[in-house]
């Protein structure tokens, strides 16, 4: 394939940046060394690094070919549930760029970075105000290690207190890595069953708790959960929980849902995450980068991660608590999404964050109204921040939901999440955030609208789907049977 073919667009495919090497060529040129080369010879290497050898011209053409042919949250809506693909404000990235803040070296000084530790500090009294818990660490480098910061701090409680309890409760509609997070902080994990409205009910943790009782650490619960449904019983299971000494986790990954509407506090919460990355902007996606702060009540406070960001005589200052369960990141955890984070809650305000909610709360309740007809909805529970979806209907078709996610690629859309949560068959898991227009809405819903009566009228069981991307559809048993690991092994 040429250079002008894929511009042309008659061979829209691209291989590897190895596959368009050719030896001898370079892709840069530097002038002839003038000084003895000195290193030492240990260092160097027996074997050339196996690097492609190709100009600058076709480096810089092979990559924006791919760019250009992968979606985006830029080119339209990304309707994945439970990850939060939202836009996010382009100034906050121009904040989070300044070289006050970029630049700053993580082991400065505190004199020396007044403004960073200013940015740590008025985050983390932010997110305690909107958390209803009275004190944050900012520290933790994603969600779940915010998990397993928020399980450490309760252990590190329960045993000042000589307590060694062995479980911690997780409700089988919570995130998937709250059991990891529970056995890291070495716990053993309990799961408990949802009721038929999705949600986990009061009897069931009375059970759990009359089995095991003060063996029982904590609980985990995603509110609102995985399948977008608000744990309405929380606070009674809060007190259930108080009465013998466990805690009450919550994992906030979901907060978008109910910002300035409903405090964990209020429901009896002890501690919980956010995920920055997700609910106060910062392009997420392809695993990072992240920041999960931990929020707790009072008498968890001393275990927080240290350093703490205190503020004393106008100055502001690290501490180091000598009940602290250590760092469990270098640096401040990741800082600028720390930045992106303040910035976005400073813009809005308290009034803004609500408004958020509500609009994600409605673009989502208004794409299952929509859709509820053509694909059937498993819950009757509210929806929050998600909608949804089975591929029941379909399936009588012979058309399931993965099908269905293909065919939605060929309609200009990133499909779904798909098969999550793994309490609901053939799930279609759609978040449409608050940032998503009516149009929008409308014009995705169109799409599955069609693709559901296209089955229904049995016109198409889009089995070759999708067939207008660069690349089509792939042997998913050929790839995890005989998978391409190296260069060696294709055909």
């Amino acid at each position: 394939m040429t250079d002008g073919q894929a511009t042309q667009g008659l061979i829209l495919k691209e291989g590897t940046i190895f596959d368009r090497s050719v030896a001898g060529r370079v892709g840069f040129q530097l002038p002839p060394v003038d000084v003895p080369k000195k290193y030492p010879e240990k260092y160097r290497r027996e074997t050339p690094a196996g690097l492609p050898e190709v100009s600058e011209l076709e480096v810089v053409r092979h990559f924006t070919r791919l760019s250009t042919w992968n979606y985006a949250i830029d080119l339209g809506t990304f309707p994945l549930g439970s990850c939060t693909m939202k836009y996010n404000p382009r100034i906050n990235e121009e904040i989070a760029a300044l070289p006050g803040l970029s630049e700053i070296h993580p082991d400065a000084p505190p004199e020396l970075c007044q403004g960073a530790l200013e940015v740590i500090f008025r985050l983390e009294n932010a997110l305690c105000a909107i958390s209803g818990l009275d004190e944050c660490t900012a520290q933790p480098a994603a969600g779940a290690q915010g998990e397993l910061t928020g399980l450490l701090t309760i252990r590190a409680f329960h045993e000042k207190h000589g307590s060694s309890r062995k479980l911690v409760l997780v409700p089988d509609t919570a995130h998937g890595t709250n059991p990891a997070s529970s056995t890291l902080a070495g716990y053993q994990s309990v799961t408990l069953k949802s009721s038929s409205n999705g949600t986990v009910s009061v009897e069931t943790v009375v059970q759990a708790i009359e089995k095991y009782g003060r063996d029982i650490a904590a609980m985990m619960v995603t509110n609102p959960n995985t399948c977008g449904l608000f744990e309405s019983n929380i606070s009674e299971i809060a007190e259930h929980l108080h009465g013998i000494g466990a805690q009450l986790y919550m994992d906030g990954a979901n907060m978008n849902a109910i910002l300035g509407v409903a405090k964990p506090g209020d429901m009896g919460v002890d501690v919980m995450q956010y995920n920055l990355h997700k609910t106060f902007s910062t392009p997420h996606g392809g695993g990072g980068p992240g920041a999960g702060p931990v929020a707790v009540r009072s008498h968890l406070a001393p275990f927080l991660p240290s350093p703490r960001v205190r503020l004393k005589d106008g100055k502001f200052v690290l501490e180091y608590p000598p009940e602290s369960i250590g760092k469990v990141k270098g640096g401040f955890g990741n800082f600028g999404v720390l930045v992106r984070a303040l910035t976005y809650i400073a813009n809005h305000g308290s009034q803004g964050l609500k408004k958020v909610s509500r609009n994600a709360v409605l673009n989502a309740n208004y794409l299952r109204a929509r859709l509820q007809k053509h694909f059937e909805v498993p819950y009757a529970t509210p929806s929050f921040h998600e909608c949804l979806l089975t591929d029941a209907k379909q399936t009588k078709q012979g058309v399931k939901t993965l099908q269905i996610a293909k065919a939605l690629i060929d309609r200009g859309y990133h499909p779904p999440t798909v098969y999550f949560p793994l309490v609901v068959a053939g799930a279609l898991l759609i978040e449409p955030t608050e940032t998503e227009s009516l149009q929008e809405l409308d014009q995705l819903a169109d799409a599955l609208i069609d693709i559901a009566e296209r089955v229904e009228k049995g016109e198409e069981k889009f089995d070759q789907s999708p067939i207008k991307t660069i690349v089509g559809k792939v042997d998913e048993v050929g790839a995890a049977r005989k998978p391409i690991l190296s260069l060696d092994d294709r055909p």
